[in-house]
């Protein structure tokens, strides 16, 4: 008998310390162990993931880059055939890419892809073989690190769970342009070794009260552009809301409400470059935000969104093909155009209509306030057809360039396009090239600070060609490459999240030579007196706008920036653009 055990102890050690896919160890997840009511602290998340690569060669774990907590980015990949080079994989199978834990509050897709990875790696799931599978298990660890179980007010559980900002106070998804943060400069560079095809952001709703568990947010597909939003609108997320609906899961769009009842109607959320699926499409990857719906429970939560992540999985590895296809058509057509859109508006003249479940509301008077507030009342469900306004249209337009030329000295810019993979070329002499230039007109800032800035919007420019001389050391980014788009968005100073309006360039919003106004008089004068032209324009001026007429300074400062004494630094944009002549 004593032998006997021995050698059943030999052969356990010996089976434990090999990678065998049939092990048929548990991997229970402090979600499951907790009765369904926790989430995973960060180091639970990191030793899960670790456990599950030793045990399976279908599991790969990497660190990537560095996150403002101090610790790094982890990037958890599963592939049937234990080959993890994405760069030969992309080729033949199409690409998936999770985000968990961008909002550590926000905790079910954390939970839901532990699950995910554990059953594909036991194949308790089917498994995928046209399609490798990645996750950033959780993107904001500082926030995650910042444990509490009070900062979501309006969340049913789980009982703890991390906070909204990262290590340095930034809500990461608002960070995807500006990359303020190392997570997002991280992230950078894992999504371009990933280079999904579909890309899956797990989030948690806020805002109304209603049926459903399960809200999607695909990135807006009128922005997507062309055959690959026609696909997002038209195939794809009709084929998830009844591939779900067979399992008995319901879902509807993001509803983009606030303090008021659904029932009414609402429009697609415009997810610009800022956010995560905004930033993914830039590169032509179709981006969907999971939206659970927070007065759910949470074990319904993390299994609607591991439900979700399952057909997604099905869907990609049944129109894989197709979707890479659309990707590098969609990349290729880009500059097919003359114009690119800046800016987006709703096209009224088309809506989607459907069939809401959501619970009557009310307004009643508030015991708290005395005013009126809305109350939901969950013992009476409804269902009424909606206008869902999903559809927008370009509301102005860039004739697209043929390079961008940028002054060596702006090396915050240089930075990020480094993180993007975007190629320029250095002048190697001084040179003389006709350019499109822009002089800042107009632009308005917020009140408020929002995410470390004061950011501009309703940006305009005056643009003018000429010739200018660049030295040696200035950057030209030509257009030709997968990051146009990228480019465009960020180059562009009256795009909605641009680098302008992310405040990169204020140094030239402000004057730095000015006038002693007993002095400027006189030369004043003789301006108006050589040129007939400038002043009547003047008194044209004085004439339509009686604050200026008003005042003496704003006049004479009028005058100062009309003669060669203005600065010609003031209000210049320092990228210029190379023509397109085609």
């Amino acid at each position: 008998m004593r032998i006997l055990r021995a050698i059943s102890f030999i052969f356990l050690f010996i089976s434990c310390e090999k990678k065998n896919d049939s092990i048929e160890t548990d991997f229970l997840t402090p979600y499951e162990i907790s009765n369904k009511t926790e989430t995973a602290t960060y180091e639970q998340v990191i030793e899960f993931y670790l456990n599950l690569s030793k045990e399976f060669s279908s599991i790969n774990i990497q660190t990537i880059g560095e996150t403002d907590s101090g610790q790094p980015l982890h990037l958890v990949t599963y592939s049937a055939e234990a080959d993890f080079n994405f760069k030969k994989l992309e080729k033949d199978k199409a690409i998936m890419l999770i985000n968990n834990g961008i909002h550590p509050g926000e905790s079910d897709g954390v939970d839901a892809t532990m699950l995910l990875f554990r059953d594909l790696a036991r194949r308790k799931i089917k498994t995928p073989k046209k399609t490798l599978i990645a996750t950033i298990p959780i993107y904001n660890i500082g926030g995650a690190l910042n444990r509490n179980s009070t900062s979501r007010a309006n969340q049913n559980g789980p009982k703890e769970y991390g906070f909204r900002g990262n290590a340095k106070n930034y809500d990461l998804n608002r960070d995807f342009i500006k990359t303020d943060t190392k997570n997002a400069e991280t992230f950078s560079k894992i999504f371009h070794l990933v280079n999904p095809d579909v890309f899956i952001d797990n989030h948690v709703s806020n805002g109304a009260d209603y049926q459903y568990t399960l809200t999607h947010l695909f990135t807006q597909h009128n922005k997507l552009g062309g055959k690959l939003g026609d696909y997002v609108h038209n195939k794809l997320m009709p084929q998830l809301k009844d591939s779900l609906l067979n399992s008995e899961l319901e879902i509807t769009p993001y509803v983009n409400v606030f303090n008021k009842p659904p029932e009414i109607g609402f429009q697609q959320f415009m997810d610009y470059p800022r956010y995560s699926t905004g930033y993914t499409t830039l590169w032509n990857s179709v981006g969907m935000m999971v939206e659970t719906h927070m007065l759910k429970s949470y074990d319904k939560r993390v299994e609607g969104t591991y439900q979700l992540m399952r057909k997604m999985i099905l869907i990609t590895e049944k129109d894989g093909n197709d979707i890479k296809a659309l990707r590098a058509n969609a990349t290729k057509n880009v500059l097919s155009n003359n114009h690119y859109p800046i800016s987006w508006q709703l096209d009224t003249s088309k809506v989607s209509k459907f069939i809401f479940k959501g619970f009557k509301a009310d307004t009643v008077i508030s015991k708290v306030t005395g005013l009126p507030r809305l109350k939901y009342n969950r013992n009476l469900p409804i269902e009424n057809e909606i206008e869902y306004r999903d559809y927008y249209k370009p509301s102005d337009s860039v004739k697209i360039p043929s390079a961008y030329i940028i002054k060596k000295q702006w090396k915050n810019v240089l930075q990020r396009l480094d993180n993007n993979n975007i190629t320029y070329t250095p002048l190697k002499n001084d040179t003389v090239i006709r350019v499109e230039s822009y002089k800042i007109a107009e632009y308005k800032t917020v009140s408020s600070p929002y995410e470390g800035h004061y950011l501009h919007y309703n940006t305009t420019i005056n643009s003018t060609e000429m010739d200018l001389g660049f030295i040696t050391g200035d950057i030209i980014v030509y257009l030709d490459q997968p990051g146009a788009r990228y480019l465009l968005e960020t180059l562009e100073p009256a795009a909605v999240d641009s680098f302008f309006n992310w405040n990169f360039f204020d140094t030239i919003l402000q004057q730095k030579e000015g006038f002693s106004p007993y002095v400027f008089e006189d030369t004043a004068l003789k301006m108006l007196e050589n040129d007939s032209v400038l002043k009547q324009n003047f008194e044209n001026k004085k004439n339509l706008e009686p604050e200026f007429k008003a005042n003496w300074y704003t006049q004479l400062s009028w005058l100062f920036k009309q003669s060669n004494l203005y600065e010609n630094a003031h209000m210049q944009y320092p990228i210029y653009r190379i023509p397109n002549t085609n």
